[in-house]
């Protein structure tokens, strides 16, 4: 089998494209940052530069494979809404259309449970429990983008859609380095109790899963799946476990959630009167994430695609802190 892995130069995509050489199969990669994509060029990727946002090289790069594992787009809380719609729908139409122009037999699409996140607490969310409004752009655009890819099935191409959940190991870049960041200029303190419980998902096992929606087949396809380690624990546990490993303090000082969300509101309000509205330094929706329940069901994975989430949270922290710890002493 032949495959396409779009967004290889990020984190998922990059570990996805390794993991699938190392299983045997021929992949193509695409990224924004050539230079991440060397590694796994030695290792036998071919590597097709290019942009995205143009149609035809698209179709060129959907030329000849099997299958397309789709990483790319954009992710966060704050920017205009044209630009997640253009990262995120706009691109996937293009991957739709050339599939399907092109003969690809199959789409993995990389989705997100931040569709589901309304700023509320939920434990053991279904697929099916998607919110009528969303609460940023980057939740509806990547649910419309879903939407895209799923849709896709009615013209013959075989579609999955995957929704991980707070994936971690070597590598990521999206979920411990702004707290660690805080931390060390001693301005992280735990959000609410600090007993809130969320999912977290192994890179390894996050891996499995996409590998085993290349070969799904039957009532397999045409759905979106939650993917995660399926034991949901302690956020602060987690986070302080992680400080312990890079020889930090652990975060003792707390703040109500409800003065969390009222200072990010005002740092919000700030931040859209600055030319070029710029991120905040906190969100709403940050220290919602920071402070409540959040945790999916994933009995629709385990039976359709036999997803048995193996790797330990705690290897894949270890497997993190080691990588950040390197990535430090390099200077990186």
């Amino acid at each position: 089998m032949k495959i396409l892995v779009t967004g290889a130069s990020g984190f998922i995509g990059g570990r996805f494209a390794r993991f699938a050489l190392e299983q045997g199969l021929a992949v193509r990669v695409n990224g924004r940052r050539a230079e991440a994509l060397e590694p796994l060029v030695k290792r036998g990727a071919e590597f097709m530069p290019g942009d995205l946002n143009d149609p035809a090289l698209v179709r060129q790069l959907c030329a000849g494979v099997d299958a397309v594992v789709h990483c790319a787009g954009a992710v966060g809380v704050w920017g205009p809404l044209e630009s997640f719609r253009q990262a995120n729908v706009v691109m996937t139409e293009s991957i739709v259309e050339a599939c399907l122009k092109q003969g690809v037999r199959r789409l993995v699409h990389l989705s997100s449970p931040s569709i589901y996140f309304d700023g509320q607490a939920h434990v053991g969310i279904t697929e099916a429990q998607v919110p009528t409004r969303f609460a940023n752009h980057y939740g509806s655009t990547k649910y419309e983008s879903e939407k895209v890819a799923l849709g896709a099935a009615e013209f013959g191409l075989e579609v999955l859609a995957l929704r991980p959940r707070f994936v971690t190991g070597a590598g990521d870049t999206s979920i411990f380095p702004r707290l660690i960041a805080a931390q060390r200029k001693g301005k992280l303190k735990v959000i609410g109790n600090g007993l809130n419980k969320v999912d977290f998902t192994s890179i390894q096992n996050l891996n499995d899963a996409l590998f085993s929606a290349l070969l799904a087949t039957g009532p397999a396809l045409g759905q979106a799946y939650n993917i995660s380690n399926g034991q949901p624990i302690p956020l602060w546990d987690v986070v302080n476990y992680v400080l312990r490993r890079l020889d930090l303090p652990p975060v003792k000082g707390h703040m109500p959630y409800p003065l969390a969300y009222t200072v990010a509101a005002i740092s919000e309000g700030v931040s859209y009167l600055k030319p070029g509205r710029p991120e905040p330094t906190l969100t709403r929706m940050g220290m919602a994430v920071l402070a409540k329940d959040f945790s999916l069901d994933i009995s629709r994975a385990r039976q359709f695609l036999d997803y048995d989430p193996r790797a330990s949270l705690w290897d894949a922290l270890d497997e993190f802190c080691d990588w950040w710890k390197q990535k430090g002493a390099q200077g990186v």
